[in-house]
């Protein structure tokens, strides 16, 4: 029965082929990516310097290291909306080690360990106690930001060493960055995990009936407090990542970062209710953004107008859906 299921889910999520993907939403992301693309190109010559381009990646690379596992914890039904609140914390942590004289191989870890524990917080506290994942995780995003809040103040902690600026502002190859090619392997290994390997196929299988695939055998509690521990791990990883791009530590680091993580999921096609979705569309989503959002900074195009847009664009992808299936079913129901 295990199997079976597992099977079904399978065969309801990813395994269509590559051209039926392209007529679906993975190919319309990409034909509206491909004319962001163009449009900045001719709205502004710069555009397409190289070292431009490279700079647009800087705009989404965190964030899309953490909508790898946030996907797959949205098709498993649960969320974290605490990942910015993580970041801070994860920050604030290394920001005082720096302080203390810790070298660059200890920040690393100190901002990967603090992220899995608040990932691991979150999930404990879902899983055991059968809470609900949104509001335990609004809880914790204030909690995670008013602790960075209380220790920092209006105070900025930039005492890193000169090292640890690599990991957000070095390149591997010309003018390929750091961050844009670890996030290129990371995408590769999570596409890899949710659609290729057993852990992939229970995470779609919960998704789809939690209480069928607890009694399939799946454990369901364990395989969700994985997921919120490595969504913890990549926001801790995200906030190695900007705190070394920006060189400070402040509480106000990665403000309202969860809205653009979670806009990237759906906008990738990931069902909000959990259940569908895929890695390739979520990929796509977060190129989409970054590029909108590099488009608008190089037109100079405030801040607050930017989150505007984000906001329209989440309204948009998740209420779509929703018209567009009530529209097909009055459709039907009239023949």
């Amino acid at each position: 029965m295990n199997k079976t299921l597992l099977t079904r889910a399978a065969q309801a999520a990813p395994a269509a082929p590559i051209f039926q993907r392209l007529l679906c939403w993975e190919g319309f992301l990409l034909a509206v990516t491909l004319a962001v693309f163009i449009i900045n190109a001719l709205t502004t010559p710069w555009f397409l310097n190289i070292w431009n381009l490279s700079d647009a990646t800087f705009n989404f690379t965190e964030k899309a290291i953490i909508v790898l596992p946030m996907a797959m914890l949205i098709i498993a039904r649960e969320i974290d909306l605490s990942v910015a609140s993580t970041i801070a914390l994860s920050s604030t942590a290394m920001g005082f080690c720096a302080q203390a004289g810790v070298d660059t191989p200890l920040l690393v870890c100190t901002g990967f360990g603090v992220g899995l524990l608040c990932g691991l917080c979150n999930g404990l506290l879902v899983t055991r106690f059968n809470l609900s994942s949104i509001v335990i995780t609004i809880g914790t995003m204030s909690l995670y930001r008013g602790i960075s809040y209380i220790l920092l103040g209006d105070k900025a902690l930039n005492a890193y060493p000169e090292s640890f600026a690599w990991f957000g502002q070095g390149y591997v190859w010309g003018a390929l960055s750091f961050e844009f090619a670890l996030f290129i392997v990371l995408a590769i290994v999570f596409a890899f995990l949710l659609h290729k390997t057993n852990f992939g196929r229970r995470t779609y299988a919960i998704g789809n009936n939690p209480t069928g695939a607890w009694y399939a055998g799946i454990n369901v509690k364990r395989h969700n407090l994985l997921l919120f521990a490595l969504v913890g791990l990549m926001a801790g990883l995200a906030a190695v990542l900007l705190t070394s791009r920006l060189g400070s530590t402040r509480p106000t680091i990665a403000l309202g970062w969860e809205l653009s993580v979670v806009t990237m999921a759906v906008l990738g096609g990931v069902n909000i209710l959990g259940g569908s979705g895929s890695m390739v569309g979520v990929i796509i989503a977060a190129f989409l953004m970054g590029l909108v959002t590099f488009g608008l900074s190089l037109l100079n195009v405030p801040g607050i107008v930017m989150s505007v847009i984000v906001g329209a664009m989440l309204i948009v992808v998740i209420s779509l859906p929703i018209i567009a299936r009530r529209a097909m079913q009055r459709r039907q129901e009239k023949r």
